[in-house]
Order: structure tokens, then C-alpha cells, then sequence
């Protein structure tokens, strides 16, 4: 096929994956020969040899280009960064550890094509660890709660997005993105593909519970009011019972000879209520953190190097707010 009909760019945010990424790319490159323009490998801070893969990856075939963070940023930041040098018409994201079969992108794509603007993969059995895998089902479950997720969606990382979609979600300039949580917030029109998964074969999982929480926390403090409402509704509530306690000793204090000496009740209500104070407080200061580091130009991501030469980022500008940093790119 001609130029014309490379309609697709992939995106692959790389992390520790120095065993699995030629065979990864090369996966890519046979399955998706007739459809893909350009696959982009962002190195996020990785402390392995996988830059200098990408590098050797990069000169040998001038579909794949590289970009190499100073530093670890976070999987949904080099993500959004790799979407930054999008030209596709269509852009599939997938993980590094080659767990997700390239082929399976077609499927995707034929799905996508109906008109969609996203479609997640959806994975008719998981192969990854039982802790991921719980960790998946919680963090989708949160996501429902959190961010409005239709129930029956499932959150997949391995996904294909039309190219209009991106230019709302690279607009977002906050350090810590949600990737689903732009893309819901930009749209409601997507589908689901069932797809195949793998066994992992190389490498080991940098899945861990601090990235677990670290999600969890952009999830529902950057894309959601709702634990402020909750810590609003709690504290009505521990008024209301505090109420309902006094008016009941007062009213004991009046027609009761023996007034109750409570010493292990009131004990238990100083944890209780200073233990709401405190996890209250915590939650709002998440939220302040998050603005404070937000408005002191904390940047998503800063290139380290670049194949693609002269940056063609989508946003650039130096008002960009905490949009990006690009050093030494080249």
C-alpha cells in the first residue's frame, strides 16, 4: 500500500523493558506493515540499556522514532507526551512488556473506523498477576464511582483513539493526567474490542502498590470533587450524632438521679472525630498540593533527546503553564 494508507501511529511509553522491546517493535512493524506511519517509543527515565535500544531501533527504520525523558514521570505522562508528536490519523496505545499482541490493533482499528472515537481493548482472559489483576478491577471500580465510568466499560491500556480526540486531550496542563480520565471527559463515544492477552515471557512487572495509589489519587483528586463532598457529608453527619448525644444528656441530666460517668464512650469519640479531622484534612491537602505544584510550573514530562529533530510537539509555547520542558532535544 502507498503512504495514503498509513493511517495509524503507535504509541509505546517504555519502562525497564530492555529484554522485550526489539521484539516488541518488531511485532509492530510485520503485523501493522500496511496501516502504520510512525511508532513512537517515549523512554520514560528508564534506568536499564532501553534508551539506547530505542536509539539503535530509531536509525534502522524511519517509522520508529524515540523520545527520552530526564527523568521518570509516570507511565500516563509519557503517554501524553508521545501523543504530543501524533500526525496519524488514528493512534493505538499498548504496553512495552509484550503482553499485547500488535495484530490485535486491527481488530481496533476496523472497530474504531465505524466512527468511534476510542475503543478500548478488552481482554477476554488476563494473564497478568493476581495483585494487578486486583488492582485493575479496584481502580476500575473507583473510576465508576470517581469519574462517572459506565459500569460495563473496562479501562484497558491497551486502546485506539481518533486523531480529533487528541487535540482536547493534549490541551490538559496539570503534572499529574488521567489519561482515561481525559478521554472520558472529551468524549462518550467509544466502543470495546475483545482482544488477546499474553503471558508475560520477559522481563519482570513494575506494577507495585505505590503506582497503584499514585493512580488512584490522580484519578479522583484531579477529575473529581466527590471526596469533598463525601468529607462535607461526614462531617454533617458526625455533627448530627454529636447533636443527638447531647440533647440525650441533657435530657438524662434532668430526669435521671445517676449520671452516667462515660469515660470509655467520650475516649472513643475524641479518636473517632479527631481520626475524620485528620483524614479530612489529609485529602484537602492533597488537593492543595496538587494545585501549589500545579501553578509552580511543575512540568508533565522533560526530553532529554529526541530522534524526531526539531520538536513538532502539538504545544510548545513557553505560556504553556506546566505543559512541558524540552532540553537537549536533538
Amino acid at each position: 500500500m502507498g503512504d495514503s494508507h498509513k493511517c495509524l501511529a503507535v504509541v509505546i511509553p517504555v519502562y525497564r523493558s530492555e529484554q522485550s522491546l526489539p521484539r516488541v517493535v518488531a511485532e509492530v512493524l510485520t503485523a501493522l506493515d500496511s496501516v502504520i506511519k510512525e511508532l513512537i517509543l517515549v523512554v520514560d527515565g528508564s534506568p536499564d540499556d532501553s534508551a539506547s535500544i530505542c536509539r539503535e531501533l530509531a536509525s534502522q527504520e524511519k517509522r520508529v522514532k524515540f523520545i527520552s525523558l530526564r527523568k521518570n514521570f509516570g507511565e500516563h505522562n509519557a503517554v501524553l507526551c508521545g501523543l504530543n508528536f501524533v500526525t496519524a490519523q488514528y493512534v493505538a496505545i499498548m504496553d512495552d512488556d509484550a503482553q499485547h499482541p500488535p495484530a490485535e490493533i486491527l481488530k481496533m482499528l476496523s472497530e474504531i473506523q465505524k466512527g468511534y472515537d476510542i475503543v478500548f481493548g478488552a481482554y477476554q482472559k488476563k494473564e497478568h498477576h493476581w495483585f494487578r489483576n486486583l488492582g485493575s478491577f479496584f481502580a476500575n471500580s473507583v473510576a465508576t464511582l470517581f469519574i462517572n465510568k459506565p459500569k460495563d466499560l473496562y479501562l484497558s491500556s491497551f486502546k485506539i483513539i481518533r486523531a480529533e480526540v487528541l487535540a482536547d486531550v493534549v490541551n490538559y496542563r496539570g503534572p499529574f493526567p488521567y489519561l482515561d480520565g481525559l478521554l472520558l471527559r472529551v468524549t462518550n463515544n467509544f466502543s470495546t474490542c475483545y482482544v488477546e492477552h499474553r503471558k508475560r515471557e520477559l522481563g519482570t512487572s513494575n506494577y507495585t502498590l505505590r503506582k497503584l495509589v499514585r493512580l488512584w489519587l490522580n484519578m479522583f483528586l484531579n477529575f473529581s470533587a466527590l471526596p469533598l463532598r463525601v468529607i462535607l457529608l461526614l462531617g454533617v453527619l458526625c455533627f448530627s450524632l454529636g447533636l443527638c448525644f447531647s440533647l440525650i444528656a441533657v435530657l438524662e441530666w434532668f430526669f435521671s438521679s445517676k449520671v452516667p460517668q462515660g469515660y470509655t464512650s467520650v475516649f472513643i469519640s475524641v479518636l473517632l472525630l479527631s481520626g475524620v479531622q485528620l483524614v479530612s484534612l489529609g485529602v484537602i491537602g492533597e488537593y492543595l498540593g496538587k494545585l501549589f505544584l500545579h501553578y509552580n510550573g511543575t512540568p508533565q514530562w522533560i526530553i532529554k533527546e529526541s530522534s524526531f529533530g526539531e520538536s513538532r510537539a502539538i504545544h510548545t509555547k513557553p505560556d504553556a503553564g506546566s505543559r512541558v520542558s524540552i532540553d537537549g532535544a536533538g
